[in-house]
């Protein structure tokens, strides 16, 4: 990228970025996809699905549940939520996890991360833990927190309490705990911004985070200060581009708001955020796993193949 370009684009973005040109970034760490980005290939044909993503040159995959294993009250909701997203498939697709850790294996593929859900993690952690490890996954990460759970401040001291206990359990089963934000606790609310308090609130040494550049930015946060004021936290990194600077119509806490904002996410590299920049910095205070996702994209096999040619090119 030339330097106007970069300095465009930190100018549009509204980010705390240095008007230095961005240093190179580190080639060392392998691109990984979340597997929300394409579910209807995937549902259609699972191996095949694998197959693609691997000849695109990702190295990487992050599953998202339910999974046979999962609370009922999670396939539940998953249930409830098909008619909105347009399929049904999740989790191994109707495979065994040593199926598909065979499948991945034949692939040339890891599973560093597993998306999960709140119930799961508290009353299934032995389960959750087995199908991780049989895998070879680090972190089974909790994407969202429920609604009835983020009501106010209380209960977000509340969930930081039991992130503490639910990263502790993880630790005893051999695997960590991280925690993905969405679009919701990144503006203040009675006078406190939610996410911070997680963040101050969680032990540094067993509750992790996964960063979503699109969720962050809608909310009105910057990425940059984020990883660098908590720096070690941010183990995973969910890389989205946006077409131009959008924010949430409200406090981002609904999922109106969330389905709203899906047209206006890209490919990245063909969008408004300096992902070179945001990428080197997570690089440097901690980040581990870069995973593309772009929620159920048109046409995956050309959208989730640029997206990994403009990665590697950087």
């Amino acid at each position: 990228m030339k330097r106007r370009t970069f300095l465009e684009r930190a100018a549009a973005a509204g980010l705390a970025l240095s008007i230095a040109p961005y240093p190179s970034l580190s080639n060392s760490q392998s691109i990984g996809i979340n597997l929300f980005s394409l579910p209807k290939v995937l549902e259609s044909d699972f191996g095949k699905g694998l197959e693609m993503l691997s000849k695109m040159g990702y190295k990487e995959i992050e599953m998202y549940g339910p999974y046979s294993f999962s609370d009922e009250r999670a396939k539940t909701r998953w249930k409830t939520l098909e008619p909105l997203v347009g399929f049904t498939g999740s989790g191994f697709f109707g495979h065994t996890s040593q199926e598909v850790h065979s499948m991945m294996e034949a692939n040339g593929l890891k599973v560093p991360s597993l998306h999960t859900d709140l119930d799961t993690l508290t009353h299934h952690m032995g389960s959750l833990a087995e199908a991780a490890n049989i895998l070879g996954s680090t972190y089974v990460v909790l994407p969202a927190i429920p609604d009835k759970e983020r009501k106010n401040l209380d209960a977000y001291n509340i969930m930081a309490e039991r992130f503490n206990r639910i990263g502790e359990d993880a630790k005893a089963n051999g695997i960590r705990f991280a925690y993905h934000n969405h679009g919701y606790g990144l503006t203040e609310m009675e006078g406190e911004i939610p996410l911070e308090i997680i963040l101050n609130q969680t032990d540094k040494d067993t509750v992790f985070f996964e960063m979503d550049l699109f969720w962050t930015t809608a909310g009105r946060m910057d990425p940059i200060e984020l990883l660098q004021k908590h720096s070690g936290r941010y183990k995973l990194m969910h890389i989205k581009d946006m077409k131009k600077i959008v924010r949430f119509s409200g406090d981002g806490g609904t999922a109106d708001q969330w389905t709203a904002l899906w047209g206006e996410m890209t490919t990245a590299g063909d969008g408004v955020l300096v992902l070179p920049n945001i990428i080197h910095v997570a690089q440097e205070n901690g980040l581990m796993h870069s995973v593309v996702e772009q929620d159920i994209v048109a046409h995956p096999e050309i959208a989730l193949k640029r997206s990994i040619d403009y990665l590697k090119s950087l």
